[in-house]
């Protein structure tokens, strides 16, 4: 009798319930609908629905190859439908009991888990239903779903809808004091959302050589920066300015905002941003034809790439530096800057610079043998007498390989380089 018992139970107990065999013949839109329904969550239910119906409209009027028509259909993505039903049911129920400021916050994590490209719209959507409610609207939550929303209209290129919600943002935050699901002032975000938005406000009247509109837009953005308390955010606004103020034709306030630029890129260490800052600086200083200072600036360009291993930034330099050399017709110097820049150029396998900085050293080093040739001719003592005598003898029986250009290697360089 016991083992008869036993054996009914095992069976009983294999047995599935009608839920559970729903789980396996619908489909993941068809079951978190039903339990919605079921637990009676009428409002999460509608817009879950809404938001699939939305999904169907965007894939049916996408182009056929776009990257909207070949994504997964929202329907058929378990983890995000799973994510909507937890978090809309906690806002239903916050909601229910009037507490507003849970609500959003739930709407908030859904806002920040739809970051990715192709779900922009999702996160969108879930922002501004957390920052435009009635309820709750100016509370923490709601205010960092607005500094979202900036992120993701800057993203996507609507300047103006960005502008505007970073404004609100850092008004609200201003207002009740707030901070960021991180714990940093969430003002301060809004202000570096504000600073990258003008810095792309002004990239249209730029291309336009609207250097006055530029200007305006970037000073704006560089007094927001300051304001931010972020000194790199501060350093690029400087370096932006220099930049215009550069191709306005203003190369002295140019200057002073690429100096200033520079020594907050120190302060920071940051060499990529002290490389391109002594480039552009040196570009300021070249036309006033100042070539001490030009040369000043590109060794300490150089000093710094090197250093720092930045080796194409390197090779600039060094080639800025052998060209001044070479107009100042100090060969031999301008020959070493060269030889600097050839090795570094080889390291980095750049076949056309490489072929141009060649034909730069060997035109270098000929002009330093020339005159060191001519010096000789006029001179009137031994030792340059019996130079002279050992060129003669020696001129016939020198190839034309490379190592008479390289000074300091003892064989010609790997053809198959060039």
């Amino acid at each position: 009798m016991k083992q008869q018992q036993k054996s009914v139970l095992d069976k009983s107990s294999q047995i599935l319930s009608k839920s559970e065999i729903s789980l396996f013949r619908n489909s993941l839109k068809q079951n978190i609908c039903v339990e919605l329904l079921q637990d009676g969550f009428h409002r999460s239910f509608s817009e879950i629905f809404s938001l699939l119906s939305s999904d169907v409209d965007r894939r049916a009027v996408s182009d056929p190859g776009s990257a909207v028509a070949l994504q997964t259909p929202l329907e058929e993505q378990w983890d995000k439908l799973e994510t909507m039903r937890l978090h809309l049911r906690r806002a239903e129920q916050a909601e229910d009991t009037g507490s507003w400021t849970a609500v959003c916050d739930q709407r908030l994590v859904l806002g920040q888990y739809f970051w990715a490209l192709e779900d922009l719209w999702l996160g969108l959507h879930f922002y501004h239903s957390c920052a435009d409610r009635e309820q709750g609207g100016r509370s923490r939550p709601a205010t960092e779903a607005r500094a979202g929303m900036a992120d993701i209209y800057l993203q996507l290129g609507e300047l103006q809808r960005a502008k505007q919600q970073a404004e609100l943002c850092l008004h609200q935050a201003e207002e009740g004091g707030w901070l960021d699901s991180d714990g940093r002032p969430l003002r301060l975000r809004a202000l570096r959302a504000l600073w990258r938005i003008y810095g792309r406000l002004a990239e249209a009247p730029l291309a336009a050589e609207d250097h006055d509109e530029a200007l305006k837009l970037l000073h704006e953005g560089h007094s927001i920066a300051v304001q931010s308390e972020d000194k790199r955010s501060e350093s690029e606004a400087c370096y932006r300015l220099g930049l215009t103020y550069q191709r306005a034709g203003d190369c002295d306030t140019a200057k002073q905002f690429l100096k200033s630029c520079i020594q907050m890129y120190d302060t920071l260490q940051d060499a990529d941003g002290l490389g391109k800052s002594y480039r552009a600086l040196v570009k300021s200083i070249e036309s006033e034809a100042n070539t001490d200072d030009t040369l000043q600036c590109l060794e300490k360009m150089a000093d710094i790439s090197r250093s720092n291993g930045l080796q194409p930034s390197l090779a600039d330099a060094l080639i800025c530096l052998g060209n001044i050399y070479y107009r100042k017709r100090q060969y031999q110097r301008a020959g070493e800057y060269f030889l600097e820049s050839f090795e570094v150029l080889c390291k980095l396998e750049d076949v056309s610079l490489l072929q141009r900085v060649q034909v730069l050293l060997a035109s270098a080093r000929a002009h330093s043998l020339i005159s060191q040739h001519s010096a000789d001719v006029g001179a009137s003592w031994s030792a340059a007498l019996r130079r002279l005598v050992v060129w003669k003898e020696t001129r016939g029986r020198q190839g034309p390989g490379t190592e008479s250009l390289l000074p300091g290697t003892n064989s010609a360089p790997d053809q198959q380089q060039f």
